[in-house]
């Protein structure tokens, strides 16, 4: 995917942010674990960049799974997934 020459803000941003959460939950349904996780990881790097008041116009249900709910499947100290390519 190519980078953006400019980087979102305002409106643009926060909608952005919506959507990937939303790609991430629709990939989650699908038991997709490995492109949730990427969609998730950037939508949180993504929602990091808000402001407070930004990140208040963001639907609650939204910010509940990308904060807490994603975060019991995908935290840092969960077992990371295994490569399916065998070792020598």
């Amino acid at each position: 995917m190519a980078k953006q020459e400019n980087p979102l803000t305002g409106e643009a941003l926060i909608k952005e942010v919506c959507r990937r959460i939303r790609v991430a939950r629709s990939y989650w349904d699908a038991h997709n674990n490995a492109a949730c996780r990427g969609e998730r990881d950037r939508a949180l790097a993504l929602y990091n960049t808000l402001t407070k008041e930004q990140k208040d116009q963001i639907p609650q249900q939204l910010r509940m799974w990308l904060r807490y709910r994603s975060e019991k499947y995908f935290g840092a100290y969960r077992t990371p997934s295994k490569s399916k390519r065998k070792s020598k």
